[in-house]
């Protein structure tokens, strides 16, 4: 290949031309939207980039919270039953509300998971480590659903 080769998916669908630079000093208004409309995020679909990352940090502390019960119990020393049926629960539970991203009140659920999961700090304060954790996940991840949504 002996040359720069054209992508025939251009020639099909041109780029949409950006504001220049001077376009957006001599017109600010250019990269605001029209009043009562959206803003854009630049993303195809933000509703569904921001259920997966919902689901992705839900999904990662079902399974993060699971490999976690044998260390803690060797590591920790008393780790009961109820301890560890309360973590298995508490994953089970991030695992249904990744998959339940659709509904709008799965976020305020998982808010309350990040709760109960430092709730169960009172077993072991490993837990509590882990809640504080993954709160501030998702506390990072409600931060960008803001952002994005508006």
């Amino acid at each position: 290949m002996s040359g720069p080769e054209r992508d025939p998916r251009t020639a099909e669908h041109p780029p949409t031309e950006q504001p220049t630079a001077a376009q957006l000093a001599a017109d600010p208004s250019a990269e605001q939207p029209a009043a009562g409309q959206p803003r854009r995020s630049g993303l195809r679909n933000p509703e569904g980039a921001v259920r997966g990352l919902g689901a992705g940090t839900l999904s990662l502390e079902a399974l993060v919270l699971l490999l976690a019960i044998q260390p803690i119990r060797v590591v920790g020393g008393d780790f009961g039953g109820a301890a560890i049926g309360a973590v298995v629960a508490l994953a089970v539970a991030a695992a249904l509300l990744a998959g339940m991203m659709r509904r709008p009140w799965a976020w305020h659920a998982g808010t309350v998971l990040q709760g109960l999961l430092m709730l169960a700090g009172l077993l072991h304060w490993s837990l509590l480590a882990l809640g504080i954790i993954f709160a501030l996940v998702w506390a990072y991840a409600l931060h960008v659903r803001r952002t994005i949504l508006g």
